[in-house]
């Protein structure tokens, strides 16, 4: 994909945060706990298809700009040859309306993996990974594209790679929401690695912080090349299962 995302943010910040809705509440800042089935992110399984555990914390204030952070177990990092068993993400951009009902997030994702020695593998570059990002959300869909501007994920000479993603959310009432996910990949310089990804999550919030989610997952990845060391396909479809706890 040729597009620029630092141009693109750039310009969806300058029409839009003149337009940032002021919201009346205060800063904040949450907090977050969880257990999966199954660590899926782009439809590829991080965590060797097993469970992981997860959590993070959140600020964000009535300009609009939040910043957090997140980790997650792992375990696709030590199956590649390198030594993290830890994802630690960092985060930060700014969000609001660009005109009523037509909202914008732009910001930055930084994806850490501790001490991984990834780049000592042969064929393989550190898998620290820094993506800028910019999404358009109207009603309950959003569509957002994230670009990278280091190697992406271990990839050799994979800079500005790409992911374009469509999802929404829907609300079912009773505390039920249904949200569909479509999104695509580009590795560049490695295009036999690019791949669709799909899901569907039905997710339940039980009240009191605590919410639960079942989604059906998958990916076109090619099955020759995304595999666990036991030979499993790391993009299979599969159900998987969370629970999660704010505070």
């Amino acid at each position: 994909m040729q597009l620029k995302l630092a141009a693109l943010s750039a310009l969806i910040a300058a029409i839009a945060l003149p337009t940032v809705a002021r919201a009346e509440e205060a800063a904040s800042t949450t907090f977050n706990v969880g257990v999966v089935t199954d660590y899926r992110y782009r439809g590829i399984t991080q965590s060797r298809l097993d469970p992981a555990l997860q959590g993070g914390a959140d600020y964000s204030n009535p300009s609009g700009l939040y910043l957090g952070t997140w980790a997650s177990t792992i375990q696709w990092v030590k199956d590649a040859g390198g030594k993290s068993d830890i994802e630690w993400d960092l985060y930060g951009g700014v969000k609001g309306e660009i005109t009523k009902g037509v909202g914008f997030d732009v910001g930055g994702l930084y994806y850490l993996y501790p001490n991984n020695k990834l780049g000592d593998v042969a064929s393989l570059a550190n898998a620290d990974t820094f993506e800028v990002y910019g999404a358009i959300s109207y009603g309950p869909v959003t569509a957002k594209y994230s670009h990278s501007l280091t190697n992406l994920f271990g990839f050799i000479d994979s800079k500005q790679s790409g992911y374009l993603d469509l999802s929404a959310s829907f609300d079912l009432g009773n505390g039920f929401s249904l949200a569909p996910h479509i999104g695509h990949q580009a590795v560049r310089h490695s295009s036999a690695y690019s791949y669709t990804d799909y899901s569907l999550t039905l997710g339940k919030d039980l009240g009191s912080g605590v919410s639960v989610s079942a989604a059906l997952v998958g990916s076109d990845a090619d099955k020759r090349l995304y595999l666990t060391p036991a030979g499993k396909f790391t993009g299979r479809n599969a159900l998987v299962l969370g629970a999660r706890f704010g505070f």
